[in-house]
């Protein structure tokens, strides 16, 4: 039996990456007020900020409906196919639980497994090519979740913020914090670790000169990554910060494709634009 892959909308693959997989995303979606949009279907993260940015009030965003999952399960279901679905974080968002109430409510616990991918952005994105992958060469829905579920750990996702902004209006830095990482030109590097994002080291500057120091002091576990793939994932950065940080993966002569997309609604309503992070899957001990 085929199996179908399907991921929220978090997962911020490039329209490209879902055709050539075959992966059906589902939108989550994103509140401005009060109207509320699809994550990549109706709405832009340039038209967020430029809405945040006039308002002084932040994006919201929520998980899709029972009745949208219940529908996208029940097409696939009908034509004959197991499915392996991918949800962002638990502790992120809520869902994953709308993912299983759908399951439960089409009693398909037998044909669906859903997978807490315990990670955003194209952190989830790096597992659902992998199951892609596995889908095609005709693995079963138990393969492919055992797979993920032993490389999971191995996601390493990782991302710079330019500004505390959008993280301050999202309630997820003090006002404080925000004044004086704006005064410093301060830029923390968020990494994601067993599901929750945890702020570690500041840099201070120019952005341009922060992602690259940032890109350069992941040299040794990109050296020892799983050959591949990486991302260089943004928010609306400039095409010149992208391709320096493109020339320089490049010039590792490691990674088998190097991957550039764009963040959706979503995550970039809580992180701003100019962030950017490289995302990849860490080798085998």
């Amino acid at each position: 039996m085929s199996v179908k892959i399907i991921s929220d909308s978090t997962c911020d693959l490039s329209p490209e990456l879902i055709e050539r997989y075959g992966i059906h995303v589902v939108p989550l979606h994103i509140v401005l007020g009060e109207t509320e949009y699809n994550d990549g279907v109706d709405i832009t993260p340039d038209e967020i900020y430029a809405w945040s940015n006039e308002n002084n009030l932040p994006p919201k965003t929520s998980a899709l409906g029972l009745e949208e999952a219940v529908t996208v399960f029940s097409k696939y279901l009908d034509e004959g196919m197991d499915i392996v679905c991918f949800a962002i974080s638990q502790c992120m968002s809520t869902t994953i639980n709308v993912m299983r109430m759908a399951i439960k409510e089409l009693g398909a616990e037998n044909r669906i497994s859903v997978i807490n991918s315990k990670n955003l952005s194209t952190g989830v994105g790096l597992q659902v090519i992998e199951a892609a992958i596995m889908a095609a060469e005709g693995k079963t829905k138990e393969e492919i979740t055992a797979h993920i579920e032993e490389i999971r750990p191995r996601v390493r996702a990782s991302f710079v913020v330019d500004t505390l902004t959008f993280l301050h209006r999202g309630g997820r830095c003090s006002s404080v914090a925000a004044f004086a990482g704006s005064a410093l030109r301060l830029h923390p590097r968020i990494a994601v670790t067993d599901g929750k994002m945890a702020a570690g080291k500041k840099y201070m500057g120019n952005i341009s000169r922060v992602i690259m120091s940032y890109a350069k002091e992941m040299e040794a576990d990109l050296l020892k990554a799983k050959k591949d793939r990486v991302f260089i994932t943004h928010s609306g950065c400039s095409d010149e910060i992208i391709e320096n940080v493109r020339v320089y993966l490049e010039g590792l002569g490691y990674f088998d494709e190097i991957l550039i997309t764009r963040a959706g609604g979503v995550v970039s309503s809580h992180c701003g634009p100019n962030t950017l992070g490289v995302l990849f899957i860490a080798g085998e001990e």
